[in-house]
């Protein structure tokens, strides 16, 4: 197996767990509109959708998606009281404790030999304060934060590391983002699947000759 230079790990339901979290205030949310509309996960797909150019990832662009959605589809029937307790609800996202998944900090301890990089798509400093909450801060030599994660993003990651795209290792959950992009650029990936995926991230599985699929974190040692 090929010794790369850099592993490169994602960070939300990679790391520590994210999604479940938000879908507490999404399902507060469903509630609340459901007697108004026919779909409301979709309502605020549609809202989402409609706001990633502007607004991209994070707990800030999630919190005013949700309050528009609630808005327009709840319209009139909800109260100022109603409203300002789903806005404390997104609110409390950013205080997400961020505890280390099972098995995540005793595999960073054991990597060595390699150039361990955080790199992870939101808000910087609501990501900077995940990570320190984490307590996983000290297992990595660099954080990359950035707006998205695209080609562009990888061979920008490749850039700052001064490596080659074939010396980069990607971790991550999602295969739009963390996977897809990587091999891309020439890079290798290995793929740990979260059991919730956001929609906005949902991606047909694939299968590649620089993807590494396994089933739980600590699983990483087997390959590198």
């Amino acid at each position: 197996m090929k010794k790369w230079e850099v592993i490169a790990f994602d960070a939300d339901d990679t790391l520590w767990d994210c999604q479940s979290f938000f879908e507490t205030v999404e399902n507060r949310l469903y509630e609340l509109i459901a007697p108004y509309c026919d779909d409301p996960a979709r309502e605020l797909f549609k809202t989402e959708s409609g706001n990633m150019a502007d607004l991209g990832y994070g707990c800030k662009a999630f919190t005013i998606s949700v309050i528009e959605t609630a808005l327009r589809v709840g319209g009139a029937h909800l109260d100022s009281e109603t409203l300002s307790e789903l806005l404390r609800q997104c609110k409390r996202l950013l205080q997400l404790p961020a505890t280390p998944l099972p098995e995540v900090e005793q595999t960073l301890a054991a990597i060595d030999g390699y150039r361990k990089v955080c790199f992870t798509k939101g808000e910087l400093q609501d990501q900077e304060n995940k990570l320190r909450r984490s307590g996983l801060l000290r297992y990595f030599d660099d954080v990359e934060i950035t707006s998205d994660k695209s080609q562009k993003e990888f061979e920008a990651l490749c850039d700052h590391q001064h490596i080659h795209p074939s010396e980069l290792l990607m971790v991550g959950n999602s295969l739009k983002s963390d996977i897809a992009p990587a091999l891309a650029i020439g890079a290798w990936a290995i793929h740990i699947p979260f059991h919730v995926t956001w929609q906005l991230e949902h991606f047909d599985d694939f299968d590649h000759e620089r993807l590494i699929k396994i089933e739980k974190f600590s699983d990483i040692l087997k390959f590198i």
